[in-house]
Parts: C-alpha cells; structure tokens; sequence
C-alpha cells in the first residue's frame, strides 16, 4: 500500500485543484457523476495491470470495446428481451479474444506487443466491414441502464466498479497474483520454480478481455452507440497503469495505484477542460506520463537492484 501512496496523493491535489475551479464538485451528486464517467477507464486499467505486471502488453481493449458496443447494438436493436442474452455474451466475448492473445503470445512466441496490435486491426477491421462504418441496431432501455442508472443516488456503475476492484484485490492477494508477479519480474526463475508462465499470462490477458467487456457495457450504456467509442482507450488505460507506478517490464506494481492512476487521469482530463484546454492536448498528456514513468522506472530499477547485490 505504501508503494500506492504517491499516486493518491496526486490525485487527492487534483481533486482540490478540481474543486478551486468547481465547488459544487465536492457535492455527492457531483462526486457520483465522476466516478460514473472513470468507472470504465479503471476497470480497463485494472485488467491491463494484470498483462503488464506479467511483462507484457494489450493494445486490442479499445478495438474490443467498440466491437462489443457495435454488436450489442446490433443484436439487441432494441428488444428488452434480447437484453440480457447479448450481455452474457459479450462477457463471454471478452474473455475469448484475451485467450486468443494469449495463446498466440505464449504458445506461438509472437510478442504481445505485435499480437495485440493485429487483434487491435483485426476488430477494427471486422467492425468497419460489418456496420460499413455507421453502426446499426440500437441498445434497450434495460441495457443503458447498467451505465446511465444506479441503486437509489448511487449508480450501477459504482457499484460495478467496487466490486471489480474487490474481485481485482483479492485475486493479487491469492496465490495466482503471486505467481503472476512472478512471471513478470523473471521468467525463466519463475519457471524453474514450478510456475506455468504460460498459463499464468494467457489467464492475464482473459483478465484484460472481461475488464474491456465490462467497460463496454459500461460505455455504451453511458454514451451509446459510436464506432469510436472505445478509440484511444488502450493508450489511457497504458497511461493509468504506469501513472500508477506499474512497471512497464512487469513484476512490480500495485492493482489498487494502477485503478488510482486511472482515477488520476480522469481528473486531470477534468480539470484540463475546466480551464478550457483542448481535449487535443490529452494524447500529448498521455505520452508525457508514459515516458516520465518509463524513465523515472528506468532510472530507480538499477538503484534497487544494486541495493540488492
């Protein structure tokens, strides 16, 4: 928890900074309304946290969730009983195009890097030739629910969010987070000392596909249907991980720092527009973050590992 404490301090100054600008920000209602708008960006950094600590990367959650979004309107094309059928399947779906990334990965060696880019262009590519660019269908009433509505004051969202984070916890604290740890700080020792690297990845990067589902339906029942829903996403959520202090080589990080730095961003993103800076600048932010986090990684790993020898 100590290693997460820097990021929460950041983000609590922003908060401040956000609430200068916007008093009424401080309010439940308001706070609520946050959170409603991060909750897909932290459950997306929670799943990439688990590539990432293994030593590896996902590029393809901002391609799947437009995909998802575009067949979830287009199956359900407003039918209240087709609801919950194309749910179930997109939950499935998610997990599925992560066990394709990581068979490929693993089993055939192709860096997850390259795999992840292909499936990116693959999803892309399939969206673009089914919809011919303007998605079709339309998602129910019941559907958007799950991203616009909540229980009482508090949405479902938030309560989606909090129990992914609980399940995220708790499966670093089992013995699989410690194995994926493992895998992603070496290897080849890890290997030697019985763990199934292979398995141990390829269970990651299912992690990342039910977290880009997750958001998905969080996404498009927040914003509705758009070919460019999930566009970018996987650079945010890159950038939250490594906000977070997440290792980009993998086997040193914390899940709760990468959901806060995801939590970070959203309200640096929100108190840039306060201050009406142009959204154009986010991706230039993003790179700023990625390669101060890769250098300043690069700079303390050395510093630890001769403190060790």
């Amino acid at each position: 928890m100590k290693r997460a404490l820097p990021i929460f301090v950041v983000l609590a100054g922003l908060l401040v900074a956000i609430a200068v600008a916007n008093p009424y920000f401080l309010e439940p209602p308001s706070l609520l309304a946050f959170v409603k708008r991060a909750a897909p960006l932290v459950i997306l950094a929670a799943g990439q946290y688990f590539v990432i600590v293994s030593g590896e990367f996902d590029l393809s959650v901002g391609s799947l969730v437009t995909a998802e979004v575009v067949i979830a309107a287009r199956l359900i094309d407003g039918s209240a009983a087709a609801t919950w059928p194309v749910l179930a399947l997109l939950i499935v779906l998610g997990p599925l195009v992560g066990l394709v990334n990581g068979t490929v990965t693993t089993v055939l060696r192709v860096p997850s890097f390259i795999t992840t880019l292909a499936m990116l262009l693959i999803l892309s590519g399939a969206v673009f030739l089914w919809t011919g660019g303007a998605p079709r269908g339309a998602l129910s009433p019941q559907f958007r629910e799950l991203g616009r509505g909540g229980l009482g004051p508090v949405p479902w969202s938030a309560l989606i969010l909090l129990a992914a984070a609980a399940a995220a916890i708790w499966v670093m604290r089992s013995g699989y987070g410690h194995r994926l740890i493992a895998a992603g700080d070496n290897d080849r020792a890890a290997a030697l000392s019985g763990v199934h690297v292979a398995r141990v990845r390829t269970v990651a990067f299912m992690v990342s596909g039910l977290s880009a589902a997750i958001a998905a339906i969080l996404l498009g029942g927040f914003a509705g249907v758009s070919a460019q829903v999930g566009q970018g996403l996987e650079f945010q959520a890159i950038t939250a991980v490594v906000l977070g202090g997440v290792a980009l080589g993998g086997g040193r990080g914390s899940v709760v720092a990468a959901m806060a730095g995801a939590f970070t961003l959203e309200a640096l993103f929100t108190l840039l527009n306060l201050y009406g800076i142009s959204g154009a600048l986010e991706p230039a932010v993003q790179g700023v973050i990625i390669i101060a986090a890769v250098a300043l990684g690069a700079v303390s790993l050395p510093r630890r590992k001769a403190a060790a020898a």
